[in-house]
């Protein structure tokens, strides 16, 4: 496959080339200026790299010089919008293969490029993978991370799962509570034994007990056979009680003898039932508080609080959100039947700056979408459907928090640009004329910006 270095001080320039490129076929990276460029190149050979001329302190005739040093045989293609006949033959003396002019039609670009990979003899195929900057990954159960974080979660699984300790697995809602109780079962001695869940919130009260220890013929209306409870179908197995926080205080004490005794009775039974049965809980809540809030029993709280796994947030390590983005990624192309190879850099920099309240089910959810309404091989910024937006754009842009890592000044202007000219445009209901005097500007102006952000019309 054909890879490409695109290089330019101007973000949305660099974006518009690096979806066009994308569409084609290549495997892209960007830089935002020369100093970059060159430092990338001294790490990675690229068949192609096309460079802005003017460019602050390493220019694009530095950058051609510099390529040309470390890998003589890597294709130059120059593209400024100050032409002159003096820079283009400097640029052809220092061994350019191309010189454009900025206002250049795509499909000359498009022309240009291929016809420097045929010069090159580089094969053009359009399979495009993931770019792979991803080492360091782990796969555990139906997970995969790369952060410290969950990498102590991994661990923690394997030391417990041959273990009969029952666990207390922590986490806000959407962290993945489940896949480690299931990830525990899985890699335990008890991995051909039922696996049965249940959620503690999700069923009424009156329901509930039933549901997990059964019930006898005639204990209550609609009771016209005996029928086994959740414990009695995890027998040799797990049962993963989710949720246990929700658990109503009179089933908290029915709970604690099963825990303790591995005993119980059925709704209007008499007789003790006595299962092997490990078990496994998860709560999004302050448990402890609850204890001490007299709304959950202490002496349950420690039997189930064997082994606590706390799960982290989301937006405590975000360096797991390009994996999980890959990993959502080819789940639902190969679902909805499509051929997603890629995001564009300025999507996945707006998930990067998400804080995810509900973690990675709706890191999910929003891949999910997002590959169901995109029609390329690129996941673009404008499918990225986030929720969370009921403020105006005006006021989320500059209702914002100064990290201590600091920012990406040309990066977050653009986002508010982009943002500002969509909203502009569908209150405009289309019509560039009107988007345009709502943005007091030409409508000229606004066709670039258009172009530049690759913003696609409602």
């Amino acid at each position: 496959m054909a890879s490409v270095l695109v290089v330019d001080d101007d973000r949305g320039m660099r974006e518009v080339l690096e979806i066009m490129l994308t569409r084609e076929g290549y495997q892209v990276a960007s830089a935002p200026g020369g100093r970059e460029a060159l430092s990338i190149c001294r790490k990675n050979k690229f068949d192609v790299v096309i460079t802005d001329l003017k460019m602050p302190r390493v220019d694009g005739i530095d950058v051609l010089k510099g390529i040309k040093e470390m890998s003589p045989e890597t294709m130059v293609i120059l593209v400024t919008a100050y032409a002159s006949g003096e820079t283009a033959v400097a640029a052809m003396q220092e061994g350019a293969y191309d010189y454009l002019e900025k206002n250049f039609d795509i499909e000359e670009l498009k022309l240009t490029v291929r016809d420097a990979l045929r010069r090159k003899g580089v094969d053009q195929g359009r399979d495009l993978p993931f770019n792979e900057a991803l080492d360091g990954a782990v796969s555990f159960g139906n997970m995969v991370a790369k952060s410290k974080e969950m990498l102590k979660v991994f661990a923690l699984i394997r030391k417990v799962a041959n273990t009969r300790a029952n666990v207390l697995i922590l986490g806000e809602s959407g962290t993945g509570k489940e896949l480690v109780a299931r990830a525990i079962h899985e890699n335990s001695d008890r991995k051909k034994k039922p696996f049965v869940a249940i959620n503690c919130g999700g069923i009424p009260e009156t329901l509930l007990e039933s549901e997990l220890f059964g019930y006898v013929k005639g204990a209550f209306t609609g009771a016209y056979a005996d029928r086994h409870g959740l414990f009695e179908v995890a027998n040799g197995g797990v049962i993963f009680l989710d949720e246990i926080g929700e658990l109503p205080v009179i089933l908290q004490v029915k709970l604690l003898r099963a825990v303790q005794e591995k005993t119980f009775r059925r709704v209007g039974g008499s007789e003790d039932i006595r299962v092997d049965v490990r078990i496994i809980s998860a709560t999004n809540q302050d448990l402890f508080q609850r204890v001490k809030e007299g709304a959950f029993r202490e002496d349950l709280y420690y039997r189930l609080n064997v082994i606590p796994i706390p799960m982290p947030p989301l937006r405590k390590r975000k360096e797991d959100i390009p994996i999980l983005v890959r990993y959502f990624t080819e789940k639902y192309s190969r679902q909805f039947g499509k051929e997603i190879g890629k995001i564009s850099s300025y999507a996945l920099e707006l998930l990067m700056k998400y804080q995810f309240p509900g973690n990675v089910r709706e890191l999910e959810n929003i891949i999910e979408r997002s590959v169901a309404l995109e029609t390329s091989n690129i996941i673009l910024p404008e499918n990225l459907v986030i929720a969370g937006n009921e403020k105006t754009d005006v006021v989320r842009a500059f209702d914002l928090e100064l990290p201590d890592e600091g920012i990406n000044l040309d990066a977050e202007m653009a986002s508010i640009e982009r943002r500002l000219i969509e909203k502009a445009l569908q209150k405009a209901r289309g019509t560039k004329t009107k988007a345009a005097q709502l943005l007091n500007m030409t409508r000229d102006a606004l066709n670039y910006r258009i172009e530049k952000l690759d913003i696609r019309e409602p």
